[in-house]
């Protein structure tokens, strides 16, 4: 999936969402990296409010082929990563999406069970992928390398090996277990 203009590729935003504590902002860091060892040009940037555990975090990616000149928050993403879907409750996430943009969901029901109309919506597991690989506990996963695997599979613009690099270069701990937690996820998600 690429964004077009007349043929001509065009800048790709994301933005994330989660609570303080599951890594949005080390996903989209994670992922501007992965991005740029594939010789793109990248950003990524958190915005937080109240910052502490458990609070809703944003967290935003943007990847271009060409240098990438704008710096300011992502207002209408192609893509939007939902972390906790407990956010759908009290954020509107969906807010500014381009219309036929993706939306990726950390929940282990199908994509049907959610009604996103303009959108094409995906939906993995990542807190029990995320679980089984003991990365954070049974009440905090820390879900943020699952949610890569999916968004690899999902969106194509960058490639699992590259997210594996990033993730060597990103993540403190439990390398393999984060890599086969990204692998588990591009294998699992829902709605391919």
């Amino acid at each position: 999936m690429s964004s077009e203009m007349n043929g001509e590729e065009i800048m790709y935003e994301v933005r994330f969402h989660g609570r303080g504590g599951q890594g949005a902002v080390t996903a989209a860091n994670t992922l501007a990296d992965a991005a740029f060892r594939e010789g793109k040009d990248v950003q990524a940037f958190p915005m937080f409010g109240v910052e502490r555990r458990g609070a809703p975090v944003a967290a935003f990616t943007r990847i271009d082929e060409k240098p990438i000149d704008i710096k300011t928050q992502i207002y209408e993403p192609d893509v939007v990563v939902v972390l906790d879907t407990s956010l759908l409750d009290v954020i509107d996430v969906t807010d500014g999406l381009k219309p036929g943009g993706v939306l990726i969901l950390n929940s282990a029901k199908d994509p049907s069970a959610f009604d996103y109309s303009g959108a094409e919506v995906y939906t993995v597991d990542a807190t029990s992928i995320a679980v089984n690989n003991g990365l954070g506990t049974d009440t905090n996963p820390i879900v943020n390398t699952s949610i890569l695997g999916s968004y690899s599979r999902v969106v194509g613009n960058v490639k699992l090996e590259s997210i594996f690099e990033a993730i060597e270069h990103n993540v403190p701990y439990k390398l393999e277990n984060n890599k086969n937690a990204a692998k588990e996820a591009f294998e699992g998600v829902k709605g391919v």
